[in-house]
């Protein structure tokens, strides 16, 4: 599946001129924030950069891509909602509220939104959601990139800050290296407590009654 500019150009035979393309990372790990991104770019990308899905891209390349994103997007957001929220909201409402704020704060503000994914938030502007769209939208793969690299970096931070549950490295997944400091050191402040850890499946359940929302 190539990575390409065929969504946003279609829009633009439509009359639309300012396409924001919106994902987020986080959504499946036990610990830290969710990232939620949007971006609009040009109808041209700089040639010799790759962009696609960030889960495809190797580390050089995403930093150079998120270097470019930065560099030549008419304008991006970036939200961090933080673990606290997601215990509150579920991590579907979390991420979906992380999207609204994206958007909302885009200027020049964006008259139509592509979402990664099967769910969209509530938008003013037309919005259509695109299953695997980081994977064949350009500006929901910028999007990606933006997200998982200011991710990581924050899960850096958290790792210097919370020593030994090797947040550096596995990122908040529920990799073997994080069951083991789970066990050893129980659960970090920064661990999603609307989350069930069982010692055996491993698996996460999300709450079940949401709060009110801020």
């Amino acid at each position: 599946m190539a990575c390409t500019f065929a969504l946003e150009n279609a829009l633009r035979r439509e009359g639309f001129a300012r396409i924001a393309g919106v994902d987020e990372a986080g959504r499946g790990p036990l610990a830290g924030p969710v990232v939620v991104a949007a971006v609009v770019l040009p109808p041209r990308w700089p040639r010799g950069v790759r962009l696609d899905d960030s889960k495809r891209l190797g580390e050089e390349a995403r930093l150079a891509a998120f270097a470019a994103v930065r560099r030549t997007a008419l304008c991006w957001r970036v939200r961090v909602i933080p673990h606290g929220m997601i215990d509150r909201l579920n991590i579907l409402g979390a991420t979906l509220y992380g999207m609204a704020e994206a958007v909302a704060r885009l200027q020049p503000a964006a008259d139509y939104v592509l979402v990664d994914g099967n769910r969209t938030p509530v938008l003013p502007m037309p919005c259509r959601a695109v299953v695997d769209g980081d994977a064949q939208c350009r500006s929901i793969a910028a999007a990606s990139v933006l997200a998982k690299v200011v991710r990581d970096r924050l899960m850096a931070v958290y790792d210097r800050r919370y020593p030994g549950w090797g947040f550096a490295g596995h990122k908040g997944y529920a990799t073997a290296a994080h069951r083991e400091a789970v066990q050893r050191l129980g659960l970090s402040p920064i661990h999603r407590r609307s989350f069930t850890f069982r010692d055996d499946a491993w698996q996460t359940v999300l709450a079940l009654e949401l709060d009110e929302s801020p």
